[in-house]
């Protein structure tokens, strides 16, 4: 009977680590992703149409494009830290950064519409990212 508890511990164990390992993976992918977008935008955004702004507060990609690389992509990268360095936050961090990817998704898509297949992407990683963070260790909630 030990012998099972302690296979059964291992296992538990092993898969907080699968958890962390694929959230924190997944949290640097959305991370490069933002961090390539949010440079591309704040370098011009050279054949994105500014069409797509009218009606929208914004007059180009500037402002949208710094928070995509400052707080998408930073925030996202914290976040990875966090989960891999077992912060005793990680859950409640990952938890408020997926809430916050999707509603940058939605309110992008509000603003410029259905424009390419990384939006769908993106609001699929989000709830991941969700599903994951209530996945997590106790200890890390």
């Amino acid at each position: 009977m030990p012998m099972l508890l302690e296979t059964s511990l291992r296992m538990v164990r092993s898969s907080g680590n699968f958890v962390r390992y694929a959230l924190g993976i997944l949290l640097l992918i959305v991370a490069l992703n933002a961090f390539g977008g949010g440079y591309y935008g704040l370098s011009g955004a050279e054949d994105i149409p500014t069409e797509w702004l009218e009606g929208s507060p914004f007059q180009d990609y500037f402002i949208p494009s710094l928070f995509l690389f400052f707080i998408i992509g930073g925030y996202a990268l914290v976040t990875a830290i966090a989960v891999f360095r077992r912060h005793r936050l990680a859950g409640m961090i990952a938890y408020s950064y997926g809430i916050i990817l999707l509603l940058w998704i939605a309110i992008q898509v509000a603003i410029i519409g259905y424009t390419s297949w990384l939006q769908p992407a993106t609001a699929v990683a989000a709830i991941i990212i969700l599903i994951l963070t209530w996945q997590l260790p106790k200890q890390e909630h």
